[in-house]
């Protein structure tokens, strides 16, 4: 993406085009084309074409910025793009100098041209009319080249707080809707539906069935300021709580009791070998120790289904608390990078106003080019985003930046012991199953203890 100004030089074209030709700032000056004159004698082309115009304004030439985003172009390729907007826009009729200068964060190219053509000694007319063409040929130009340029669409001036809601838009009454449905199937008791709404980036409220608990459960989604009650009038009567856990006990299976037995945490022995083989007393010993092994394994469920069951649940919150802060890292790199520019636009903005009341522009701009460059480009990243200048409040992009922090630690937390259970779950099945194949076929009573 490249943005673009323009204004008149009406004073000293000389020092224009000796800072826009710094060696400094040019790789040496092997960043510098010209056309129909040499950098050199610039100033004496320009003023003998002026000597041909009619014209009596004061402008004796036009200096024109292009910049670009950090890190999107080369120098090289940012010096053709440069040469083809010159030649573009002035058509092979005006002399001009084109620079590209490298020595700040954002490369961009410099070009001044002649105010008079050198065909019939006409003056450029410089108005909105030809800034938005300037605009235009340089979008092309950037598309040609493979670079982002700032649709129409996203030019459309928003809040920060509408284009959030656009942005992230999964926080409006059916998705909300069908995440609590998602997380309902999933669940296997209403506490693993809360724990899955939570890993999916929701604060919840109201959810307890307490004498003195809310009436109503509360969900509000990531990005959204309200949250949404669980109730008949705002969400629909099968999303009030006690509704929610009546349609996740109606779909919850019947288990067998299996007896606990507070048994320690022991190997599974090995039955196999010859010395079990050749004494069935001791493999029977053997047999108890492992299916003692088996049962502390459970973790306190029921029967191996039950243990499935916990596993698939259990995975379920670990994968939606994973997808959630993947979500959440997303908004947080996109809003750090806003809150950036906030920064970088709001420290600028008083240079760009006096550089928009100076006098002499053209000085104003050689002093104080690093502000008025960083000013462009914050003002053109935040309009990528579609941002209204006038609605941006560094405090609340700030406020939610911190929001999305706390969001995203909350996340973690569950995410890490939702994983370490999960991992403690499975050691467990591995555990049981590795026992069942070894000895159901020789000793089907240990089947039907467990099973």
């Amino acid at each position: 993406m490249a943005y673009t100004k323009i204004h008149a030089i009406k004073a000293t074209v000389h020092k224009a085009i000796t800072y826009i030709c710094n060696p400094d700032k040019t790789d040496e000056n092997i960043l510098i084309s010209s056309f129909g004159c040499s950098p050199e004698t610039a100033q004496y082309d320009f003023k003998f074409a002026l000597s041909k115009t009619r014209q009596s304004d004061e402008n004796k030439a036009f200096h024109l910025i292009q910049s670009f985003l950090p890190g999107e172009v080369t120098y090289e390729e940012a010096h053709r793009i440069g040469t083809e907007l010159a030649d573009k826009l002035l058509e092979g009729k005006y002399s001009y100098v084109v620079s590209t200068h490298i020595d700040k964060g954002h490369v961009h190219n410099h070009l001044i041209f002649c105010a008079a053509d050198n065909i019939e000694h006409k003056k450029y007319n410089d108005c909105k009319r030809s800034y938005y063409h300037i605009r235009h040929l340089s979008d092309d130009l950037c598309k040609e080249h493979d670079l982002s340029v700032i649709t129409p669409d996203k030019n459309k001036s928003k809040s920060y707080k509408e284009w959030q809601d656009e942005k992230f838009s999964a926080t409006d009454i059916p998705a909300i809707k069908k995440d609590i449905n998602a997380m309902i199937k999933a669940a296997s008791t209403y506490e693993e539906f809360i724990a899955l709404m939570r890993a999916k980036g929701y604060e919840i409220t109201g959810e307890t069935f307490e004498e003195n608990a809310r009436k109503y459960i509360s969900f509000r989604p990531m990005g959204r300021e309200r949250a949404v009650r669980g109730s008949a009038r705002s969400l629909g009567t099968e999303y009030t709580k006690e509704d929610i856990k009546k349609r996740i006990l109606s779909k919850s299976k019947k288990r067998l009791p299996f007896p606990q037995k507070n048994t320690s945490n022991k190997k599974l022995i090995d039955t196999s070998q010859e010395k079990f083989q050749n004494s069935p007393g001791l493999k029977h010993w053997a047999d108890i120790q492992n299916l003692k092994a088996a049962a502390n394994a459970y973790a306190n469920v029921e029967n191996l289904t039950a243990l499935e069951e916990k596993i698939a649940s259990s995975t379920a919150i670990t994968n939606t608390a994973k997808a959630s802060l993947v979500e959440l890292e997303k908004r947080m790199k996109t809003l750090a990078e806003i809150i950036k520019y906030a920064e970088q636009y709001q420290e600028n903005l008083p240079y760009n106003l006096r550089y928009k009341k100076s006098p002499n522009p053209d000085a104003y701009f050689r002093k104080h080019e690093a502000q008025l460059i960083l000013f462009d480009g914050a003002k053109h990243m935040l309009q990528s985003f579609g941002l209204s200048l006038h609605s941006v409040d560094l405090q609340k992009l700030k406020a939610s930046y911190q929001e999305l922090e706390c969001k995203h630690s909350d996340v973690k937390k569950i995410y890490v012991s939702t994983f370490s259970d999960l991992t403690k779950l499975k050691n467990s099945y591995k555990n049981i199953t590795r026992y069942l194949s070894n000895n159901i076929a020789e000793n089907p009573t240990i089947e039907n203890l467990i099973l």
